[in-house]
């Protein structure tokens, strides 16, 4: 059972921001399950690496022995988040929310513990509402309030349309706090102005408040934008095992730093270590396949990873040496160290187990480890560190 300072170490880690820290502490104090609620409107059936930083935190919540509430907005995803939009964004029909909806419920489980998870709809009480209760909650705000919002000041400012429904929309996902008495609400960056609006209407409410935690955005593979579906820059978590592992080594090395921290199960220490290792000299498409392997995993299976990691490196491998490699066949029953010097790769068999031993000798771009291995698999690419290679036939 972790502590206080413990918990807090474990919250803090990818968080942007906390709001406010001090109430935090007092609510994890509590005897009690906290309820952590994660709202999201189904707009898009599949679910990215990007929704799995938000995600990840709520399993933390989980593990440390709270309630997570995940909050499908059947009802406001009909209207659209206006969220770092410069145009109003159309409305969804009930169709495609509910259609959505039933994606996100099936690929959440594939992070959150289905036992320690309840899903609810916000149509629920949202239908409820009804003209007065909307008229009461739109009532709680001013326009001068809600143009305080940094998109929606940018196109009032550029004389951009802004429907009314949009200015609802902050007000009816705030009230989804109310409806679940959330004490911690989680949310992207871009939901900050969202999120505060829940504390917000607690406060009108006479309840205790959320604590708003504040999640960056994860860069998308193109190292610039978020990632996301429209920017055709991201990893759905129902991908191939190869299409996943294959985009996670094609980021770049800076921004694979910010996939460990996001993404990434293993402690922060150790992630500071790999970073001090490539700074003495270790090759970061080494620490960067450590990241794949980890991902592919978690969605997949470990086999799945190595699988996927021995198709990368053979595809790799097939990139940078020659089409025109010479074929060898050798006799059946010869180890690898034996095999490599038949086919005149190397000089002797004594060098070939110390290049093996030296991680230099691959096969299909697989590193080979063991110099007494027979292979038994006929035509392969046998690779001896950079410049010596060829297609192996065992006759």
């Amino acid at each position: 059972m972790m502590n206080i300072d413990q918990a807090l170490a474990l919250i803090h880690r990818g968080t942007e921001q906390i709001t406010p820290e001090s109430a935090l502490i007092e609510k994890l104090q509590k005897s009690r399950p906290l309820v952590v609620k994660l709202g999201a409107d189904p707009t898009a059936p599949d679910i990215h690496l990007g929704h799995t930083v938000i995600l990840n935190k709520l399993r933390q919540f989980q593990d440390l022995g709270h309630k997570v509430v995940f909050l499908i907005g059947d009802f406001t995803g009909k209207i659209g988040d206006p969220s770092g939009k410069n145009t109003t964004r159309p409305p969804l029909t009930t169709e495609q929310v509910l259609a959505n909806a039933e994606t996100y419920q099936q690929q959440v489980f594939k992070i959150l513990d289905p036992n320690k998870t309840e899903i609810v709809f916000n149509s629920h009480w949202l239908s409820e509402l009804g003209a007065e209760g909307m008229l009461k909650l739109t009532a709680s705000h001013t326009v001068a309030r809600m143009l305080e919002r940094e998109d929606f000041k940018k196109r009032f400012a550029q004389q951009q349309s802004i429907g009314i429904h949009e200015f609802i929309y902050p007000l009816l996902q705030g009230y989804d706090s109310v409806e679940l008495k959330a004490d911690i609400e989680l949310g992207g960056t871009d939901q900050t102005f969202n999120l505060l609006m829940g504390r917000e209407l607690q406060k009108q409410y006479n309840m205790e408040q959320q604590v708003v935690i504040t999640m960056p955005l994860l860069v998308g593979l193109d190292g610039v934008k978020k990632m996301s579906k429209s920017a055709a820059n991201y990893i759905g978590i129902s991908e191939s095992p190869q299409e996943m592992f294959g985009k996670l080594m094609s980021i770049s090395d800076d921004l694979m730093w910010n996939y460990f921290e996001l993404l990434s199960f293993r402690h922060m220490d150790e992630i500071k270590q790999l970073k001090r290792d490539i700074e003495t000299g270790r090759n970061p498409k080494e620490v960067k396949v450590l990241l794949a392997k980890e991902i592919v995993t978690r969605f997949h299976s470990e086999s799945a990873a190595g699988k996927a990691e021995a198709q990368f490196n053979q595809r790799f491998a097939a990139k940078i040496l020659p089409d025109d490699l010479q074929k060898i066949e050798v006799k059946q029953g010869l180890s690898i160290s034996q095999l490599l010097k038949q086919a005149g790769l190397t000089s002797s068999t004594s060098e070939a187990m110390r290049l093996i031993k030296q991680g230099a000798v691959k096969v299909d771009g697989v590193k080979i480890e063991d110099p007494t291995l027979t292979p038994t698999t006929s035509e392969k690419i046998y690779q001896v560190g950079k410049r010596r290679a060829a297609k192996i036939v065992i006759a």
